[in-house]
């Protein structure tokens, strides 16, 4: 297709020309072709038309939201800053300021694999393939537990999925119901002298630090609880080694390593280095800024053992109130003692 052509295209879709007599009228162009209406026409409707071959699975799919969503959406869909939220929001839809994403709001799944095919990555629409989108919506469906890590999206699957709030809306008949009702003439009679402002909407968008701040804007805030002090030193010993089950704790481990590396060479990143974690003091690790939640967890004693790294592993934020870490956690046990059997694997 020349420039000149593609010109007259992107000016017809913008809506520049209103038809194709105006564009006859004033010599600009010709007629699309089928084909050329075609490439630009990837629609997916919610009955699954137009959705393409192809497959991908939230562990493909974490690398990938990685490198293409992370920068904007946060490496657990979590959102960064003004950028929008893809994750949470479960049970909030009836609150004054209800959190809408994927998960908590969307009531089509093909509004996503459309959306992301056409728009993203910001910057740069267009450039994933198949795969990678099916890959992408896997991630995002996974971060918002509504599908297993292992579970592989696709068009043959696509609607093994349950969206939550696909139940939530309704077909407006405002027009048949109510309209009628607002015709006619106007009631001209105890009108107000004057109208006044008599309040504002204020939104706050920073959650308060200060407890009593937090309290009079009428935030929750919740307590952090505190590991139990050891009062005696237990005789340490040494614990099997399982190499087959660290090696699936490897594959695991892909979901973690956007913030935490580990073994020779790591660096801290969002999350801190893990190597030689196991039995040993929670927050030790040399520059690393850890939450308030850790920090008074740590003081109190915590030691990261195989029991109490699976216990936050299965649900960080049930564990620590407080904790910076977005991860939702790992729902299979299998997973949680693969991943803990894999950092074993790397001592100081």
């Amino acid at each position: 297709m020349s420039k000149f052509l593609k010109s007259a295209v992107l000016v017809a879709a913008l809506g520049l020309i209103a038809s194709p007599a105006l564009a006859e009228k004033l010599g600009l162009g010709r007629a699309a072709l089928p084909e050329e209406i075609a490439a630009w026409d990837g629609d997916v409707s919610p009955d699954g038309k137009g959705l393409p071959a192809g497959s991908g699975d939230a562990i493909d799919g974490e690398e990938i939201f990685a490198t293409q969503c992370a920068s904007c959406h946060g490496d657990f869909a979590e959102g960064i800053d003004n950028w929008p939220k893809l994750a949470g929001g479960a049970g909030t839809l009836d609150h004054d300021d209800p959190l809408k994403t994927v998960g908590s709001y969307w009531p089509y799944l093909s509004t996503g694999y459309d959306y992301i095919k056409r728009s993203m990555p910001y910057g740069n629409a267009g450039t994933l393939n198949d795969d990678e989108v099916y890959a992408i919506l896997a991630y995002i469906l996974y971060s918002n537990d509504l599908i297993d890590d292992d579970f592989v999206l696709s068009k043959e699957t696509f609607f093994d999925v349950e969206m939550p709030n696909a139940a939530g809306f309704v077909v407006d008949n405002r027009a048949e119901a109510e309209y009628a009702q607002w015709t006619g003439e106007p009631c001209m009679e105890n009108c107000k002298d004057e109208v006044k402002v008599t309040m504002r909407a204020m939104v706050l968008d920073v959650t308060p630090q200060e407890k009593g701040v937090a309290e009079a804007a009428g935030v929750e805030v919740a307590e952090v609880t505190e590991a139990p002090v050891k009062e005696e030193v237990e005789e340490v010993v040494t614990a099997s080694f399982d190499s087959d089950l660290a090696a699936k704790g490897e594959k695991v481990f892909k979901k973690c390593k956007s913030c935490h590396q580990i073994g020779e060479g790591a660096k801290n990143r969002s999350g801190p280095i893990l190597t030689g974690i196991v039995d040993n003091a929670a927050g030790a690790v040399d520059n690393f800024k850890y939450s308030k939640a850790l920090k008074k967890m740590a003081d109190a004693g915590l030691m990261w053992t195989e029991e109490d790294l699976v216990a936050f592993l299965a649900k960080p934020k049930a564990y620590m109130k407080g904790t910076k870490m977005s991860f939702a956690g790992l729902k299979k046990e299998s997973d949680q003692a693969a991943i803990v059997e894999y950092l074993k694997s790397f001592e100081d």
